[in-house]
């Protein structure tokens, strides 16, 4: 179904606008689908991305500069991120020995363990979300995802 349908547009779309509102409204679809996933695991999406980050450092401390910069949303505050995910045992926090104004973020064995669980079950609903498309469409798409950032 094209997306003049979807929005019920009573006129065509300039390409360029079509593109951006499909862009937009496919992500929203995508966004709330996995939201309701991480729910399920009483997480949101951003609490995932720092869980995601933090296993990614194999056992190393980051801090909250480098969760900021590596964080899929660069709009998330990450303390505020960092303060629940502590709450559920997830990560861990502390004062650097060598600097003490460095706060060092490390993911729980808890927090491994449910990366671990989800693992398999993100891995499924990322196929069902892109099961219509082939590989090959998938590598036209995220090329084309890349020209658009940059």
């Amino acid at each position: 179904m094209n997306i003049e349908h979807v929005i019920k547009s009573t006129v065509p779309l300039e390409l360029p606008k079509k593109t951006i509102i499909n862009l937009l409204y496919t992500n929203n679809i995508v966004k709330e689908e996995l939201a309701r996933y991480f729910k399920t695991h009483d997480l949101s999406m951003e609490q995932y991305n720092v869980l995601r980050i933090l296993r990614g450092q194999k056992g190393k401390p980051a801090n909250r500069s480098t969760l900021q910069e590596r964080m899929i949303n660069k709009m998330s505050n990450t303390t505020r991120l960092v303060d629940k995910l502590i709450i559920k045992e997830l990560v861990t926090r502390a004062t650097c020995e060598n600097n003490r104004r460095k706060i060092e973020i490390i993911i729980t064995e808890k927090g491994l363990n449910l990366m671990a669980t989800m693992d398999s079950e993100i891995t499924e609903k990322e196929e069902q979300l892109t099961n219509g498309l082939t590989n090959e469409e998938l590598e036209t798409l995220n090329n084309l995802l890349n020209k658009i950032r940059n």
